[in-house]
């Protein structure tokens, strides 16, 4: 009689490898680091944005001698299926910061990428402005991990329609926030805020030992120039 699974005795097991390797990626920057720059703002993108676009958001910033700096997730994709893009001809594309796919790795590197633009733009300089991050939709996830497992100092966060990774290391939180002026931000008609989500930040907050100043605003889900010139 045959034995028709004897191949099986040779089997294999497949096993994840992992390698280092150099990578190139790009970021945007609005306005130059002077004597005359009174502040820097690192401004992350939510999903599916560009950073060439998002910083746009934040011209006005410029006249007022600050200078923007906006990287960009490290993973892109068509913002439409196949499908959709043949139909329509539309080749949009987006990035993201992670995805929940190899996520601990994804968070790594974007750390890791992240402190390379710090350390280019910032650690040689003799007198450094006050440093500001903000981060909007899966952006506030993305600038809090940074502000947690990053290399930088920096003086205030600003989180802008999204809400703390509950996953962090609030102990190392509670140290790394200790002292810094923290902004909630967010729009009354924003369909990805709700009173569920505000309760979820207020409780990781709290985990922080942090009382952001909130600040609301009769628009969605977006970056509003308006709410930005209230800021100092």
């Amino acid at each position: 009689m045959s034995e028709p699974f004897l191949f099986l005795h040779n089997y294999t097991p497949m096993v994840e490898q992992r390698i280092s390797i150099n990578f190139n990626a790009r970021y945007y920057k609005l306005g130059e680091i002077n004597k005359d720059t009174v502040q820097v703002w690192f401004v992350l993108h939510g999903y599916g944005q560009l950073a060439q676009y998002f910083i746009k958001k934040f011209n006005s910033l410029e006249a007022r001698r600050i200078c923007v700096i906006a990287p960009e997730g490290l993973s892109r994709f068509y913002l439409e299926d196949v499908n959709s893009r043949s139909q329509g001809g539309s080749s949009r594309v987006g990035a993201t910061w992670m995805t929940k796919e190899d996520r601990l790795t994804d968070i790594e590197n974007y750390i890791t990428y992240l402190n390379s633009i710090y350390q280019r733009e910032i650690a040689g300089l003799k007198a450094i402005p006050p440093i500001t991050l903000l981060g909007f939709s899966q952006g506030v996830a993305t600038v809090a991990r940074w502000a947690l497992y990053g290399s930088l100092e920096f003086q205030r966060m600003i989180l802008w329609a999204g809400i703390l990774p509950p996953d962090m290391d609030f102990a190392l939180g509670k140290e790394k926030v200790k002292g810094k002026e923290v902004i909630q931000i967010y729009g009354r008609q924003d369909p990805f805020i709700n009173a569920e989500r505000l309760d979820e930040m207020k409780k990781l907050c709290d985990q922080l030992n942090i009382i952001p100043e909130i600040i609301k605003y009769d628009g969605k889900h977006e970056i509003d120039e308006r709410v930005l010139g209230q800021i100092n």
